[in-house]
């Protein structure tokens, strides 16, 4: 019996940095189960060149991440979503889109390592890696489809509080 694939949508109003490791850590993490994908509200347009340092650092597979716009993900045809979960708290507190098939939602915010300036900077990039790749690993843990839709959403929300 062929076990189903949960899709996740990671957020950040940029889709620069944290969105998109968080796409690679989940698709290297739970790719039996899970496929990631990550948007912003005002992507970038582009991917910051630290984050691709610190994936390739890492050895996190990250060829097919890229930064786009969340309106791919109401399209017609889009990848229906079981999860959205943002991570910066400007595109937390934006208005979403109405995603097809009511998909749970979680906040885990982490601090942006783009806003650092100077010396600090490929600090913050590891530090908010580290964050998110503790994170990930607790969601590919979960068994989502042994809970209950709404054990599942405190579950998930939870997650956003471990550092």
């Amino acid at each position: 019996m062929k076990q189903r694939i949960f899709n996740v949508l990671f957020l950040c109003s940029g889709n620069s940095a944290r969105s998109i490791m968080a796409e690679a850590l989940l698709n290297k993490y739970g790719a039996a189960r899970f496929r990631a994908f990550s948007a912003g509200s005002q992507p970038a347009g582009k991917v910051n060149p630290l984050a691709w340092e610190r994936l390739r650092m890492e050895s996190i597979p990250h060829a097919q991440t890229h930064s786009k716009s969340w309106d791919e993900f109401v399209k017609p045809g889009a990848p229906e979503l079981d999860f959205v979960i943002t991570l910066c708290d400007k595109a937390a507190d934006e208005t979403c889109p109405l995603w097809p098939g009511q998909p749970i939602t979680a906040h885990w915010g982490v601090p942006d390592p783009v806003a650092v300036e100077g010396e600090g900077r490929r600090l913050a990039f590891a530090q908010a890696f580290a964050v998110l790749e503790r994170r990930i690993q607790l969601f590919a843990s979960l068994r989502p489809e042994s809970l209950e839709r709404l054990a599942l959403e405190v579950q998930v929300r939870a997650i956003g509080e471990a550092s």
